[in-house]
């Protein structure tokens, strides 16, 4: 039994963590194809990891993943379920309202999915305008770029990435049961003309659905990463309680 998981607790424990002003975690995923080395599950599985080693360092319970998200540059691909934004964005309002009814003030949502963060940032100001007190903090990988930098050996394709070297060394860190390295690609597909001018999917572009070079990822770098990933959340939450 872990006494940070939600699903895993009674009603009255759950009163007691209330209680104790706890923080409150709901990881968010998404279910799309991560090219031929990862799992379609990989963005819950990266929340769920870094959502659980946040918790080690904070009073804080973990709610199930909210694992749809919007998705829809690789809608057409095998395994892969999107919602709308404002689906999304809807249920993710909702839940956020609920948590805050049960008592919860400081709760994070800790973001797998790059395509979610903009819906994630309009649900934090739908919240702030009507509970002004409540702290929702949204984490997608913070300092990212300095940690890109510091640890991945590849570059970014044209500012973004998908099944690279980063994500596959997260999950080798997190699920590396799960993760086929002899399948692993490096991919930097030719740039459209009209790319980031018309609606352009990602999956007509990329041959694989990698964007970057996996096969340079290491669990070791993964590892890395999340430490110094978790310990600067934590410094950050300590100081603004």
């Amino acid at each position: 039994m872990n006494k940070n998981h939600v699903e895993e607790l009674t009603r009255f424990e759950m009163q007691e963590r209330i209680a104790q002003d706890c923080y409150a975690i709901l990881p968010v995923g998404a279910t799309e194809q991560h090219g031929p080395h990862l799992p379609i599950g990989t963005d819950k599985f990266l929340a769920e990891f870094v959502s659980e080693k946040l918790a080690e360092k904070i009073d804080a319970v973990i709610f199930p993943t909210y694992n749809y998200g919007y998705s829809w540059v690789w809608k057409n691909m095998p395994g892969t379920l999107t919602l709308s934004q404002e689906t999304f964005k809807k249920v993710l309002n909702e839940l956020i309202v609920s948590m805050i009814g049960q008592g919860f003030k400081r709760i994070v949502i800790v973001n797998g999915h790059d395509s979610n963060n903009k819906a994630i940032r309009y649900v934090q100001r739908e919240i702030a305008d009507i509970y002004p007190d409540i702290q929702v903090l949204m984490m997608f990988y913070p300092g990212m770029n300095l940690l890109y930098q510091k640890y991945m050996e590849s570059p970014k394709w044209n500012g973004m990435f998908h099944a690279d070297e980063w994500e596959t060394s997260l999950m080798l860190a997190a699920k590396e049961e799960l993760v086929q390295m002899d399948k692993a690609v490096c991919e930097y597909p030719e740039t459209p003309d009209l790319y980031g001018l018309d609606a352009s999917s990602l999956s007509t572009i990329s041959k694989s659905g990698v964007y970057g070079d996996a096969t340079k990822a290491s669990r070791e770098k993964g590892e890395k990463i999340i430490e110094e990933l978790i310990s600067n959340v934590v410094d950050t939450l300590n100081k603004n309680r």
